[in-house]
């Protein structure tokens, strides 16, 4: 069969997969958007359904006072005698951050309480060996102060360490160490890590060893899988990765990467994506990543042909359900939102878009750079819209607001410290007909009045990359309610449409 790269799209990155019960599991990390990792299923390894999220109580991701690409960064998924671990770490929270990790018996209900690390560094993972557990996490030599991998024996059942934090590797010399786990395959212990920064200069690297402590050596072909070398290829950034050996005995590997806009503009805006290619042993015992670089298009036989890529191309309230496709801003205040079958009223909060706070706000990940959409806002009470989000200094804004003078329609540009509001519209009532189109350079906003397209103004869509925006995530399609005083302001016929 030949499938397409990414498998997973728009914004999902960090991915890490497990096995189980004749499924695959995988997650990827969601930063300050709650509820948290995001967590897939698929039964042959091209095809991924989300079937919830990992972390979806405020006890378990506490995000008050964490920035914009804070929150919760790359988790591990693993699975062992029974039972599934997601071990991740929450950044740039007082009480709550540092590594945890959090157990299920069930796949498909609620996952425990964190139980915290006291091993520093990101990226953590877990590896199980004769009813032991080990983790690991990228950090720093104290003896040499270099970037390096650590790794401890912990009780699993209290993740208090066995064992002090030992230093296993310190990567092929690439900035930016991180992303290690840890592997037994037949003879040897396999580390793999990424290095470069998770941008253009992305790769994945590995070693190995006889000792599940080292020493370890690196691999001769390193870096093992990485496009950096592929100037003007759409598929960019290709690094921190997983792998995992199918119920057929082949191995893959998963890893991040991004689609640039164009083959002379190196700029991404919807976020780094999960992407999937074939991974192959040779007899000395190394591995290989396809051909040392991730393509979009992938012939494989290692899938049954009968085996069909099914891209999600429609989205609307009754085929994106609340609880797996949708996440809010850092919390969920339940009483500023009605989450109905076909309509979504949402209180305005007292932040705004503006602010790294708590905004009333929900949103979809954007999917693809082509994309149709159309909704109908209805405004009782302050402003109403839906923005192409990024973060709170990077967003475009199309909404209806009730103003002194009446009803107005508003385009209003983020970018950076410039605040602009690009057209402004009085309409006669409360109800407006919104539609946005896109494709990978720009985004065109448009007012329906008495059936036909007002074009309201254009915007580049380079402007929300994370080149222009800083942060590891990517736009998110998001309905929002701002400046009210108490009203509910509805949502209805939502379609976004992926031609």
């Amino acid at each position: 069969m030949v499938f397409q790269n990414p498998v997973i799209r728009g914004y999902n990155p960090d991915p890490s997969v497990c096995r189980a019960d004749g499924k695959y599991f995988l997650v990827g990390s969601s930063f300050q958007f709650f509820p948290g990792v995001p967590l897939f299923e698929s039964a042959d390894l091209v095809n991924w359904n989300q079937i919830g999220y990992c972390l979806t109580r405020e006890s378990q991701m506490p995000m008050d006072g964490v920035g914009s690409s804070g929150g919760i960064y790359a988790p591990t998924i693993r699975y062992n005698e029974d039972r599934f671990y997601m071990v991740t770490t929450n950044v740039g929270h007082k009480k709550a951050g540092g590594n945890f990790y959090v157990w299920t018996d069930d796949i498909y209900g609620e996952w425990s309480e964190p139980i915290h690390v006291d091993q520093g560094g990101i990226d953590p993972s877990l590896y199980f060996e004769d009813g032991r557990a080990y983790f690991t996490s990228n950090g720093v030599d104290d003896e040499n102060g270099k970037n390096a991998v650590l790794q401890c024996e912990i009780d699993i059942a209290t993740g208090k360490k066995i064992t002090g934090s030992k230093v296993l590797w310190h990567g092929t010399g690439g900035r930016y160490l991180e992303a290690p786990h840890l592997y037994k395959i037949k003879n040897f212990y396999y580390l793999m890590a990424a290095e470069g920064g998770t941008e253009y200069g992305h790769m994945v690297t590995y070693a190995r060893s006889e000792n599940k402590w080292g020493p370890f050596t690196s691999y001769p072909g390193n870096p093992v899988l990485t496009n950096r070398n592929l100037g003007g290829y759409e598929l960019q950034g290709i690094g921190h990765a997983d792998l995992i050996e199918d119920y057929n005995g082949a191995w893959w590997i998963f890893a991040l990467g991004f689609r640039q806009i164009d083959k002379w503009m190196t700029y991404h805006h919807l976020g780094r994506e999960t992407c999937l290619m074939p991974v192959t042993f040779n007899s000395d015992g190394w591995f290989t990543a396809g051909s040392g670089t991730a393509s979009i298009d992938v012939e494989t036989d290692r899938i049954p042909g009968t085996v069909k890529q099914n891209l999600q191309r429609t989205y609307t309230f009754e085929t994106a359900p609340w609880k797996r496709d949708w996440q809010f801003l850092r919390s969920y205040s339940r009483e500023n939102y009605v989450l109905g079958e076909n309509i979504l009223k949402i209180k305005s909060a007292k932040d705004t878009l503006d602010t790294a706070g708590n905004p009333a706000f929900i949103g979809l990940h954007q999917k693809e750079f082509n994309m149709e959409l159309s909704l109908v806002v209805k405004t009782v009470d302050g402003e109403a819209g839906i923005s192409m989000y990024m973060d709170e200094n990077h967003h475009y804004d199309l909404a209806l607001a009730k103003k002194d003078d009446g009803y107005r329609v508003l385009l209003k540009l983020n970018i950076g410290d410039i605040k602009h509001e690009k057209a402004s519209v009085h309409v006669t009532g409360d109800e407006a007909v919104f539609k946005i189109y896109s494709d990978p350079i720009n985004y065109r906003f448009i007012l329906m009045q008495n059936g036909k397209e007002n074009v309201l103004g254009t915007a580049q869509t380079r402007y929300l990359s994370s080149e222009v925006a800083g942060g590891f995530t990517g736009v998110l399609l998001g309905l929002y309610s701002q400046y009210g005083s108490g009203g509910f302001n509805e949502f209805t016929e939502l379609k976004v449409v992926y031609p």
